[in-house]
């Protein structure tokens, strides 16, 4: 979705704005495919621009609509707060200023009955999205290609395997990231392709016995 038409047109949405409610959707809808579900309680720190403006402009809805996994055109959006309470999620808003972040940044604190997940996503405007950093470690994609993120242990010659894994899907990778917290530890690896991998293949990668978990999230807004 590199069209510069997409990028001065935007996406198919519920308003009022691209930034401040289909982007914010499309993050809360990262976070919704990392859990694969749709958490049970919510902390969002709004930050910066987003701090002084995220009732008026509807980003207090748009984020919960995204954990719900509602697409940007959901018209359910405008009640998304609504039924938020109906389904049990709870959740709270907190703003912050600190100029440490981009003014359209949004994290989030979640939890489900199995586990905890805290995100950091930035709302580039037009609906374009970039998550930066999941559960501490720095990431860098955008949600609009193939995504699969791979927590693994921090062992040589794991990069080299699991790309070439995928490479006999045919699949092109167009951006990868990986981080870790310290030497021979967890680590995260995230990469962006152009088209999805086989479930088979999802299936070996999660058996291999240093992958901790696999997260495959298509284009987002499929």
């Amino acid at each position: 979705m590199s069209s510069s038409i997409f990028d001065m047109l935007g996406p198919v949405m519920v308003g009022p704005s691209s930034s401040h409610t289909a982007g914010v959707v499309r993050i809360g809808r990262v976070a919704h495919k990392i859990l694969n579900k749709t958490p049970k309680y919510a902390k969002i720190y709004f930050y910066n621009s987003f701090a002084h403006t995220f009732q008026g402009h509807g980003s207090d809805r748009a984020i919960i609509a995204g954990l719900m996994n509602f697409k940007t055109n959901d018209k359910r959006i405008k009640n998304a707060l609504e039924i938020a309470q109906e389904q049990g999620l709870k959740y709270e808003f907190v703003p912050v200023i600190n100029n440490k972040y981009h003014p359209n940044t949004i994290k989030l604190e979640l939890k489900t009955d199995e586990e905890t997940l805290e995100l950091i996503g930035v709302s580039r405007g037009g609906g374009l999205i970039k998550i930066i950093e999941i559960n501490g470690y720095q990431t860098y994609f955008t949600a609009q290609l193939h995504t699969l993120i791979l927590f693994a242990d921090d062992i040589k010659g794991s990069i080299a395997f699991i790309t070439n894994v995928i490479a006999h899907d045919d699949i092109n990778i167009a951006t990868m990231t990986v981080d870790r917290k310290r030497r021979n530890d967890l680590a995260l690896l995230v990469m962006e392709m152009d088209n999805s991998p086989k479930k088979i293949t999802l299936n070996y990668i999660a058996e291999l016995n240093w992958i901790h978990k696999v997260i495959y999230i298509p284009d987002i807004d499929l």
